[in-house]
Formats: C-alpha cells, sequence, structure tokens
C-alpha cells in the first residue's frame, strides 16, 4: 500500500470539494473516533470464534468498508498534521520494542511502564551550565516571538514578547549585548534537498522524532499558497507539503528575512525536544503540553541549571512556548560556553550563505 499516493489521492479529493475548512486536527480525530466506533459495533456481540470468520461471512462487506472508512480519516488527519508517518512508526515499534522485550513479554497483556517516564528530567545527563554573557532563547508563539533571556548573576530567565523576530531581539538589545541568539525555526534553507539537520535531530529524539518537521526548499516557501508550495516541493525533492509545514512558512520567512540583513548577533538554529533529551540524556515522552510533560522539561531545565522562570503564560503566549524558548536559551549559553554541538557538524551550507544545523 503506497501511504502517501493514497494521501495525495484523499487530499485532492477533499480539496475539489472545498472540504479542508473542516478538516481541522479535532474534527478529523472526531470522526475518525465515529468510523473505529461504526467498526467495534460490527464485532460487538460476536464470539470471539465468529469474529475471526467474520471476512468468510455476509458481513465481511461491512467491515472492508468500515476498515477503509478508518484508514480515510487516519491518512487524512496525517497529511493534516503533516505527520511523518514512516518516522512516527519507526520510532513507536523501536519503543514498543525496548518497553515489551521478548523475553518478559512472551504471552502476557500486562501493560508495561511508558519508557523514560519516571527517569526523564529528575537527572541531568550534562552539568549545569554557566551563563557567561547575554543570550536569548526563542520560540514561536501566537503573539509572533516569545522570548527567554538569559543574563550572568540573574536568578531565572527573563521573558519578552514581540510581534516579529527583528522586534524582539531589538528589544533585549535596547539594555543587553547580547552575544546568542537562538531560534527554534528552520535556519538555513535547501535548494533542491532534504537537510541533514533535519533527519539527525529526528535520530536524537527517539520516540518524538515526529516532533521535527521537514524542511520545504526555498523555493516552496517562496510560494503563496500550499498548493503552489506542494508542486514546487515534490518537483524538486519529491515530497509533498502538508497543512503543519506550510503553516510554519510565515514564521521561517520572518527570520530568513532578518537573517538575510546579516545581523550583528551569532544566530543558532535550536529544537526544544533535541536540548531535553541532551539534558535528560533520553527524550522526554510525554507531551509538552500535558501537566506530566511541562513538569517533566522544567525539572530537566532546573537540573541543568536554567530556573524556572516567573513568568509562564501570557497575551499571546503560552507555558510550552516559555518552556521552550528557556530550553532554546540553555543551548544559546551551552554555544557561548564552547560546550554546544551541531547536527550536522560541520554545518551545511546552501545557495543562501547560511549555515543550516540544529545546535545542542
Amino acid at each position: 500500500m503506497d501511504t502517501d499516493a493514497w494521501r495525495d489521492r484523499i487530499r485532492a479529493f477533499a480539496d475539489e470539494r472545498e472540504w479542508g475548512r473542516f478538516h481541522d486536527p479535532k474534527n478529523l480525530a472526531m470522526a475518525l473516533s465515529v468510523e473505529v466506533a461504526e467498526l467495534v459495533e460490527v464485532f460487538q456481540w460476536m464470539t470471539p470464534e465468529e469474529s475471526r470468520a467474520v471476512m468468510a461471512g455476509e458481513r465481511a462487506g461491512e467491515v472492508a468498508d468500515e476498515v477503509a472508512d478508518v484508514m480515510t480519516y487516519l491518512l487524512r488527519l496525517v497529511d493534516v498534521l503533516d505527520l511523518d508517518l514512516d518516522a512516527a512508526l519507526t520510532s513507536k515499534a523501536q519503543r514498543n520494542a525496548e518497553r515489551y522485550p521478548v523475553e518478559t513479554s512472551r504471552g502476557s497483556s500486562a501493560k508495561a511502564p511508558p519508557l523514560g517516564a519516571a527517569a526523564a528530567g529528575s537527572v541531568a545527563a550534562v552539568p549545569p551550565v554557566e551563563v557567561t554573557v547575554p543570550v536569548l532563547g526563542v520560540d514561536a508563539c501566537r503573539a509572533g516571538w516569545v522570548g527567554a533571556v538569559l543574563e550572568p548573576g540573574a536568578p531565572r530567565p527573563r521573558v519578552v514578547v514581540a510581534p516579529t523576530i527583528a522586534g524582539l531581539v531589538e528589544l533585549v538589545r535596547e539594555s543587553l549585548g547580547l552575544a546568542v541568539v537562538g531560534i527554534d525555526i528552520p535556519i538555513g534553507l535547501p535548494d533542491a534537498s532534504l537537510r541533514q539537520a533535519d533527519a539527525l535531530a529526528r535520530q536524537a529524539v527517539r520516540g518524538k522524532a515526529s516532533s521535527v518537521f521537514t524542511t520545504l526548499t526555498r523555493a516552496a516557501y517562496a510560494a503563496p499558497t500550499r498548493a503552489e508550495a506542494d508542486s514546487v516541493n515534490r518537483e524538486l525533492v519529491g515530497q509533498g507539503v502538508g497543512a503543519q509545514a506550510f503553516a510554519l512558512r510565515d514564521k521561517i520567512l520572518d527570520v530568513d528575512d532578518w537573517l538575510r540583513t546579516r545581523p550583528t548577533v551569532r544566530v543558532l538554529e535550536v529544537h526544544p525536544e533535541v536540548c531535553f533529551a541532551t539534558m535528560a540524556g533520553a527524550p522526554i515522552v510525554p507531551g509538552k503540553k500535558t501537566d506530566e510533560g511541562r513538569e517533566l522539561r522544567l525539572a530537566a531545565l532546573a537540573a541543568a541549571g536554567i530556573a524556572r522562570p516567573s513568568v509562564l503564560t501570557g497575551s499571546g503566549y503560552a507555558a510550552d512556548d516559555v518552556i521552550d524558548a528557556c530550553a532554546v536559551a540553555w543551548t544559546a549559553a551551552r554555544y557561548a560556553s564552547g560546550l554546544a554541538t551541531s547536527l550536522p557538524d560541520p554545518p551545511e551550507v546552501f545557495s543562501d550563505g547560511i549555515e543550516a544545523a540544529i545546535w545542542r
């Protein structure tokens, strides 16, 4: 089964009928659950033996239809989320193999505890960072950009917000001589290839690989619509453009435009989940928007030398935005101290002349 071909076919079906406006992740997930329930209804009162023989009976067509409906909504959800299905399946299979070893799981239906749930964030895998110069970590948010400022001698990060990346950096530079700015956004856009940085970052966060999006080509980001970007990107690298990847377009171009003015500060691309995996010695599996995930990430930051910010939420930004910005600032401080490493090493450089690497 060619899932990419079916995903494209389902997308075209929806686009021709102008159904895209209805296909947000929430609605698709709800529709998927309804189709699964309809599949369950077929088997509801069957004995185990009857369920095993269903495809030889009169309800075989009904089962096939319901399974097809489930698959249709699942692939549509994957497309809208811009989820790398192959990476997600590979990552999940690896974690399942670790979580359920053959020698302890054979013949048992007992559920094992999540990998890393207890340990991640409890012990730092690296020494606490020393902030020797002012640095800024930045994450995108609804208000534009939220930054975490680290200063020598300051007890905790200071949170700043601005609608543009240039405005945010200048706001901080009004009072501080920034040495390094780290940003959670792709920097260094490829011409006609995939970036090594994205592939290596996925390897560094096994179990969270789907959090690393594939960076599109520069020509795709220059396209004004997702449909045009999809066509351009497929022609150049053979991959389509999902809704979530294209949704980052304005943020990516904001940073790219600013970088092409050659700002007089060192700028790094940083991925928060790569940072947390480096801090804790393993990826932090619980989602960053959950209470558990939030506390594990704050604990990892504290163990790595970054105190909890006094403010976690505000107008136009959420707690996970601030926590991610703090993780990015941690890497910026490591870079200033000569401790950070890049993926790849050395960074790639495309025609824009900008280094393309994810730092940690």
